[in-house]
């Protein structure tokens, strides 16, 4: 049996310019780091006793006999992608909800690699895996989404993230002193606004935008620059809530269906509080709102959204890891096919009669 966690993730600045109809042109800078809240995937192989040699257990419950069957996209496409042809029961939890823009997706994705491989008796880099998500998710299954959640699943971190027009990755960690890092944790709150959307569906319409949009993303790219000469400065960190704002503002324009009515309600309401700044996470449309707020008005903020969750949360840096590893018994080919036999002769016997 094999387990992996993968740590969700949240973007600063950038996002927009990690999609590949951007910086497959221009290139793309990411500021983002992932969270104390995971993505948890168990596989383990199936032994050869049941009527299903597939098992999958989510939001819902799979039984397979062939990988065809799968429903759940990413599933059957990782199967499908590292040939692996025996029975195997996956199962997933996670600390956060689906569709709410914290990268649950692609954590999900680079989890499930994770796993496969070692259940296979491969360790794998990050770099590997960052990749091999980006083809699952963009190649495989044609969805519109960006190059910088697979990565910032993969490695964890406080990373600068580049994006080249060669398709080559660079992930730089933050080279910041434990003090700053979590000064600037520490100016951030979370809430769950209780509106899930498939990111994917959003993504779509900015990516047809991207031409028409080029100059806000250039703009998009441009702010993690300047948010990067703030932290490393050692000064003050309030023009990072004015960059935030920018950036939402801008984010908003990219596509109509980025915000609402109702999140406009919120964010509205958090700055009246006291924030300075703030986004939803992800593609936008509803899932998490994380805002700047100084630390003397975080509990006027907190009154002012009370209706929604508050989620706590600390910067991580271990990226996907393999929390537990044991090599059950493997069965041989032959074993599986005497027990398949078996099996078929029992159904057989036992059958009801005409």
């Amino acid at each position: 049996m094999i387990i992996s966690r993968t740590p969700f993730r949240l973007s600063f600045f950038g996002g927009g310019t990690d999609y590949p109809a951007f910086y497959r042109a221009h290139g793309g800078e990411v500021l983002s780091t992932t969270i104390d809240k995971y993505c948890y995937l168990t596989c383990r192989y199936l032994p050869p006793f049941f009527e299903h040699s597939i098992r999958i257990v989510y939001s819902t419950i799979e039984n397979c006999r062939s990988v065809d069957e799968i429903q759940h996209p990413v599933v059957r496409e990782a199967l499908r992608f590292l040939h692996i042809d025996r029975g195997v029961e996956i199962h997933h939890d996670g600390d956060l909800p689906a569709r709410s823009g914290m990268g649950s997706s692609s954590a999900f994705t680079v989890g499930l690699l994770h796993a496969l491989h070692a259940l296979q008796g491969r360790m794998m880099t990050k770099l590997q895996l960052a990749e091999e998500g980006i083809v699952i998710e963009q190649e495989r299954l044609r969805e519109s989404v960006g190059s910088q959640d697979q990565v910032a699943a993969a490695y964890g971190g406080f990373n600068h993230i580049t994006f080249q027009p060669n398709g080559q990755i660079q992930v730089r960690p933050m080279a910041l002193s434990r003090e700053r890092v979590s000064e600037f944790n520490a100016h951030f709150m979370l809430f769950y606004t209780g509106i899930q959307r498939t990111a994917s569906s959003i993504a779509e319409g900015v990516v047809k935008e991207i031409p028409k949009s080029e100059s806000l993303l250039r703009r998009s790219r441009g702010l993690v620059a300047e948010a990067m000469e703030v932290l490393t400065s050692g000064r003050d960190l309030a023009p990072i809530g004015v960059l935030l704002h920018e950036a939402w503002l801008a984010k908003r324009s990219l596509s109509a269906r980025v915000s609402n009515a109702e999140v406009d309600k919120i964010y509205a309401a958090a700055r009246a509080a006291g924030a300075t700044g703030g986004k939803l996470t992800g593609a936008g449309g509803g899932g998490f709102m994380l805002l700047f707020v100084p630390p003397a008005k975080q509990t006027r903020v907190r009154e002012a959204l009370k209706n929604l969750i508050h989620v706590p949360f600390r910067f991580e840096s271990s990226g996907s890891q393999i929390i537990f590893f044991d090599r059950e018994q493997d069965y041989s080919a032959e074993e599986r096919a005497r027990s398949g036999q078996e099996i078929t002769r029992f159904r057989e016997l036992t059958a009801p009669g005409p």
